[in-house]
């Protein structure tokens, strides 16, 4: 046996271990260079939303029992988007004294964000000003409502190629 052949099994075992080692090192550097973005739900990061978890939702039963919140879809575009609520109590009555915040966003991209707030209520109608919308597509319409001590966050599915929206 030659003294060539047994010395490349050395040499592949430092190769292979070379090679994952410097997988790893480049699967790290290219994940931080990658952003990380607010939690899509509570208009918030992801840390503090999962801390706040049963805080959030306890508050969502307390509201819900109290009032009822419901998007008017006017359908959303690119030129002219309206965005309008209407809050009332569970018997009916409007309310008139909501605090309301909005955030449109792209889902999983906060780069085109639109915040809007001091709506105008009438008749029982809280509407934001018009906005233009940067780009077609996808859009998230996430709403903080609150009244009085209870609050609520309200969020909707909608794209600029449709007029159907949902909440989730």
């Amino acid at each position: 046996m030659s003294k060539s052949k047994g010395m490349i099994w050395p040499y592949a075992i430092g190769l292979s271990i070379t090679l994952v080692f410097g997988a790893c090192v480049s699967t790290i550097i290219i994940t931080n260079k990658m952003p990380v973005e607010d939690s899509d739900t509570y208009m918030m990061g992801y840390h503090e939303a999962d801390a706040k978890a049963n805080e959030l939702l306890q508050s969502k039963i307390d509201f819900d029992k109290r009032y009822k919140v419901e998007y008017l879809k006017d359908g959303i575009n690119l030129e002219n988007t309206l965005i309008r609520y209407r809050v009332t109590t569970l018997q009916g009555k409007e309310v008139d004294d909501a605090k309301i915040e909005i955030v449109v966003t792209r889902p999983n991209n906060h780069k085109h964000d639109k915040t809007l707030n001091s709506p105008k209520y009438k008749d029982g109608i809280y509407s934001f000003s018009s906005i233009k919308l940067p780009v077609e597509g996808r859009w998230e319409i996430m709403a903080k409502i609150i009244i009085g001590e209870n609050s609520r966050y309200y969020n909707i599915k909608t794209d600029t190629r449709t007029k159907e929206a949902f909440e989730y």
